[in-house]
């Protein structure tokens, strides 16, 4: 009996020969799985892609000449059915979003369990995405959480502003003196100084109209003092 037909067409893109040694040996020990060919980077990914028409691309995020992200890029804009897992070692949440939203059905990492990356395999051959170590089945949803978290991390990285300097850039932004600022919170007008000393430090302005205008566009969240 010929089950050739029924088997999942996969090519597989990693610059580290012995991982893409046995990664194949592990496929092509599961019934279903047919390794057609290897690439080394991500030139070659693209190329074997568009000349084998494989169903699966296993797609290593970090490769020389073409990194994974650039080359789901450059295949997003073709008309082509292949299905892209990325393979990394360690994802950010920003590259996880960027790759769904261009075409990637699924995220696994490479310390996962054998039986997780299988089990990514038939949810993206069933059409489900998978990101991680489970499947999923509203993947607007999921990126608009992943992006929600991502921004406000990335506001806390990029500002590394206190609660309390936040508030003070809030009032400030919406207009008010110093004095008023102190008032508001019960706290000195020297505290509100020495405040605004260290915010201007961290954004890298001079001025209350400078600090305004950085706050407005970057999109630093702020609310009028009540």
């Amino acid at each position: 009996m010929d089950n050739t037909k029924a088997q999942a067409r996969i090519l597989i893109a990693d610059d580290h020969p012995i991982f893409r040694d046995g990664l194949k040996r592990l496929l092509e020990a599961e019934r279903g799985f047919k390794v057609i060919g290897e690439a080394c980077d991500g030139v070659e990914a693209v190329s074997l892609v568009r000349q084998l028409r494989p169903e699966i691309l296993l797609l290593d995020l970090a490769m020389p000449r073409r990194p994974g992200l650039e080359a789901l890029r450059e295949l997003s804009t073709e008309s082509l059915s292949v299905r892209v897992i990325l393979l990394t070692a360690a994802a950010e949440k920003e590259q996880i979003v960027e790759a769904l939203q261009l075409g990637a059905r699924g995220v696994v990492l490479k310390d996962s369990a054998t039986q997780i990356l299988l089990k990514a395999i038939h949810a993206v051959m069933n059409g489900e995405y998978w990101v991680g170590r489970e499947s999923v089945s509203n993947l607007v949803q999921y990126l608009r959480s992943l992006i929600d978290s991502s921004s406000s991390a990335s506001r806390q990285k990029l500002y590394g502003s206190t609660p309390r300097e936040l508030e003070i850039i809030s009032a400030v932004v919406a207009g008010y003196a110093n004095k008023e600022i102190a008032e508001h919170f019960k706290i000195s007008e020297d505290t509100v100084k020495h405040h605004l000393s260290n915010i201007f430090d961290k954004l890298g302005v001079s001025t209350r109209l400078e600090l305004a205008l950085f706050a407005v566009n970057q999109s630093i969240p702020f609310k009028p003092i009540q």
